[in-house]
C-alpha cells in the first residue's frame, strides 16, 4: 500500500536531513558531546515527565549535570532520571557495538531503567492507590490495563502471551525490510506498547527502542515533548482502533523532523544548544545555592572567580546567595570588599 502523500514528503524530508548531518561526520569530539549532553537532558526530562515524573526541565538538567537534587521532590522521580539518563548512554555503547536487538538487551534496558525502583503506584480493588511490585529485567506476571481518552479499558497483552508476541515482534523486526527505517521504528514503538510486556516502564522503553532502531541508522533520537502529549496518545489511540499506523508514525516524523533540523542547524553553526525552544531554564535559589557551595568545596574563590565557573549566575544574585549561605553558616568569608573570599576552608 502506497504512503499517504504528507508522510512520504516527511520521509522523503528526514532522508535529506540524514544526509545532510551525514556529511559534517565525524563530528568535532566536543561539539559531538555538547549535542549528546542537550539531547541526553532534554530526552530524559519529556520521556520521563510524559509519565507524570514531576521534575522540570531546570531541576533535570541541574541534578544530571551536577548531581544535586532539590528539596521537594520524590527520590524516585531522580531514580528515573538518573536510570533514563544511564539507558540512553547504554545506547550508544549498543550502536557503537552493533550489537543485534534481542529479548535479552531488551530486558536489560528495562533492569536499567528501574533500578532500585522497588514500587510504583496504581490503582488496586475499588479505585484505591496501592504500591504495586516491581521486577526490572522481568516480564509481567500480572495483567494490565489503561484507561483511554474515550474513557474505555484498554488491556495488553495477557502475561501468558507476552513471550510468545515479544519473539513475533523481533521476528518480523529482523525479517521485514520493505518500508522506511523511521516508520519501522514507529510502527515497532507502537507494537511495543501493544503487548505492554513489563508492569513498568514500558512508555519509557518504547521510546528507547524507537531511537536505538533510529541511531543505528544515522539519524539522533526522535525527542517526543512533553507538550504533545495529547496529541502522542491520541495517534497511538488510532492505531489501537485498527485504524493503521500512518497516523502515529506521521506524528514520529515530524517530531523527528524537529530534532534533526535544531541539530543540523547547531552543526552549521546557526543554532544554540537549547533544545526545548521557548522555555527557559531557571534555577531556583536552593538549587543555586547548593550549586555554589559544590564549587566551593575545597576551594577558596572571589566573586569573580565563582563567576568563571557559574557563569549562568548573575554577579547581584550570586552576591546575595553568598551572603545567604555565609549568615546560614554554609560557607565562610575572609575579607571585605572586593578583596573578599570565600570558602570552607577557614577555621
Amino acid at each position: 500500500m502506497p504512503l499517504p502523500l504528507t508522510l512520504d514528503r516527511l520521509l522523503k524530508k528526514l532522508e535529506r536531513l540524514r544526509l545532510r548531518i551525514q556529511n559534517f561526520r565525524p563530528l568535532d569530539e566536543d561539539l559531538l558531546q555538547t549535542v549528546q549532553e542537550v539531547l541526553r537532558i532534554d530526552w530524559t526530562y519529556n520521556s520521563n515527565a510524559l509519565e507524570g515524573n514531576t521534575l522540570t526541565y531546570g531541576e533535570t538538567a541541574f541534578f544530571l549535570r551536577e548531581g544535586l537534587t532539590s528539596e521537594g521532590k520524590p527520590l524516585k522521580d531522580y531514580l528515573e532520571a538518573k536510570n533514563h539518563a544511564e539507558a540512553i548512554d547504554y545506547l550508544h555503547e549498543i550502536v557503537q557495538g552493533r550489537r543485534k536487538l534481542t529479548e535479552g538487551l531488551i530486558k536489560e534496558l528495562h533492569a536499567l531503567l528501574l533500578k532500585d525502583v522497588e514500587f510504583t503506584r496504581a490503582k488496586g480493588a475499588g479505585g484505591q492507590m496501592v504500591k504495586k511490585p516491581l521486577y526490572p529485567g522481568k516480564y509481567k506476571t500480572r495483567p494490565n490495563h489503561v484507561l483511554t481518552f474515550a474513557g474505555k479499558i484498554h488491556y495488553y497483552t495477557d502475561p501468558l502471551h507476552v513471550h510468545d508476541e515479544m519473539e513475533k515482534l523481533l521476528s518480523w523486526f529482523h525479517g521485514y525490510n520493505r518500508i522506511h527505517c523511521v516508520e519501522k521504528a514507529a510502527i515497532f514503538h507502537y507494537r511495543f506498547v501493544a503487548i505492554h510486556p513489563f508492569d513498568d516502564g514500558n512508555g519509557r522503553l518504547a521510546r528507547l527502542l524507537m531511537n536505538l532502531i533510529l541511531m543505528k541508522e544515522g539519524y539522533f533520537p526522535c525527542i517526543i515533548k512533553n507538550e504533545y502529549r495529547k496529541r502522542y496518545l491520541e495517534s497511538l489511540a488510532v492505531a489501537d482502533e485498527g485504524l493503521g499506523y500512518n497516523d502515529f508514525v506521521t506524528f514520529v516524523a515530524m517530531e523527528l523532523i524537529e530534532t534533526e533540523e535544531k541539530i543540523l542547524s547547531l552543526i552549521e553553526g546557526k543554532g544554540n544548544l537549547r533544545m526545548d525552544a521557548g522555555k527557559q531554564v531557571l534555577m531556583n535559589r536552593d538549587e543555586r545555592q547548593a550549586l555554589i557551595v559544590s564549587k566551593l568545596s575545597g576551594a577558596s574563590l572571589s566573586v569573580s572567580q565563582i563567576l568563571l565557573k557559574l557563569p549562568q549566575i548573575k554577579r547581584p544574585t550570586l552576591k546575595k546567595d553568598l551572603q545567604e549561605l555565609v549568615k546560614n553558616g554554609k560557607i565562610k568569608r575572609k575579607g571585605v570588599g572586593k578583596g573578599a573570599i570565600y570558602g570552607d576552608l577557614y577555621p
